[in-house]
């Protein structure tokens, strides 16, 4: 058994997964989230206070201030606050630092996107081979369990992966993972989390096409799609995390990322994008002062966290998965719905929020009762899939399972290059 979880991050993910292990910390244990913003943190844990969240008082709910990129401030913390289970939330340049932390105290690691440098943007695949998988032997010679990409994409579409082909097919030819949100924050323009990662990934479509890399333009193949509850909406080709590791632990042909975009979003990121503002770039102003425009960018939207209150609407994630199963073919959409004010109403917080930050959670619960405990560094699509969907399904992510659905079948795409 696991005990005690220390969160890095204070952000909108943060946020929920604060509120998730709230609830279930009897068999988490105590909780502390630490941040360079401490005050993020004592919000958070006020929200969880007024929602009355907590399942056992005796535990304790604290936060701590934190540089996550200061290794041997983290190696303190983790001692300090003897916590055996680090859930990194925080943004995806301090991932590699709170691994590192990690494996110099044997805490388990997880995290729910792939790390990025700074001034690198959409390298050369697979991203995780860059970073995370070089760390693979020294977490197996020290029995360290560490868990990338544990959030919903990536994270449950990886599970459902997994699940399929276990149990749907018998061989898989195309996988088609599709996000989009129905949903209405009332804003002019805004990001659904954080602004500064968002840009960055829209510079180039890095896919998994025909068992090989391939490169295409963002946002420039289109396809229309009837998604159950929300209906027919747009969802443009786009490079994601999964992919990477997917494309690695899956047998399948093709295994593509697909996001929703409206107009107004695609009309506004494109002027920002000719103008220079989602640079990640330094430029050096009148004053002599040097500054990426995409951080002054990101400092002009709205927190992805303040879009919680009066949200609503729906999102709809899921993957279109095409094989065969005893030597017919076949074809399924695994899919969740979630409700942005039903979210707000159970932790202040917003569907894209709640999708990332309850599968983490999900799986602090399976690591502390040793199920997930596996002592070596995996992506979620190694891991059984079977406990980790249903405890989602009690946990507020429900999986549905559609049998022959509407058909999605897009042109095939040729590449600008190959890897």
């Amino acid at each position: 058994m696991r005990k005690n979880v220390l969160i890095i991050g204070a952000g909108g993910v943060g946020h929920v997964v604060a509120h998730k292990c709230a609830m279930n910390n009897d068999v988490l244990g105590d909780i502390c989230i630490a941040s360079r913003n401490q005050q993020k943190c004592d919000a958070i844990i006020d929200s969880i206070l007024r929602k009355n969240n907590i399942k056992d008082t005796t535990k304790k709910l604290y936060s701590r201030q934190v540089d996550a990129l200061d290794i041997p401030s983290l190696v303190a913390l983790i001692k300090d606050t003897t916590s055996e289970i680090v859930i990194n939330v925080g943004q995806s340049y301090v991932n590699m630092s709170v691994l590192e932390a990690c494996i110099e105290t044997g805490a388990v690691y997880m995290d729910t996107a792939i790390h990025e440098e700074p001034d690198k943007v959409c390298e050369n695949p697979p991203w995780y081979a860059n970073y995370e998988w070089k760390r693979k032997d020294r977490c197996e010679q020290q029995a360290i369990t560490a868990i990338l990409g544990i959030g919903f994409d990536p994270g449950v579409v990886n599970a459902w992966c997994a699940l399929a082909q276990k149990e749907y097919f018998d061989t898989i030819d195309t996988i088609d993972i599709l996000d989009v949100n129905a949903g209405s924050h009332g804003k002019y323009f805004a990001t659904n989390f954080d602004p500064e990662i968002n840009f960055r990934e829209f510079k180039k479509v890095w896919t998994w096409i025909d068992r090989k890399w391939v490169l295409q333009k963002v946002h420039a193949i289109r396809m229309d799609y009837d998604f159950p509850v929300v209906g027919k909406l747009p969802v443009y080709l786009t490079g994601h995390d999964e992919l990477h590791s997917l494309s690695k632990n899956i047998d399948a042909n093709s295994i593509r990322f697909w996001m929703g975009f409206g107009d107004h979003y695609l009309n506004v990121f494109s002027v920002l994008t000719n103008i220079g503002l989602t640079s990640e770039k330094p430029v050096k102003i009148a004053e002599g002062i040097e500054i990426a425009p995409l951080k002054v960018l990101k400092a002009l939207l709205p927190d992805p966290s303040s879009l919680a209150p009066g949200y609503t609407g729906k999102t709809c994630i899921g993957n279109f998965i095409r094989g065969t199963k005893n030597n017919e073919e076949r074809s399924i959409f695994i899919y969740n719905i979630c409700d942005h004010a039903e979210c707000y109403k159970e932790v202040e917080a917003q569907a894209i929020s709640y999708t990332a930050g309850v599968p983490v959670t999900a799986a602090a619960i399976l690591v502390a009762r040793g199920d997930w405990d596996v002592k070596q560094m995996v992506n979620v699509e190694e891991l059984d899939p079977k406990p980790f969907i249903a405890l989602l399904d009690t946990m507020g992510l429900p999986t549905e399972v559609l049998e022959n659905p509407v058909a999605f079948t897009p042109s095939a795409i040729e590449g600008l290059e190959t890897v």
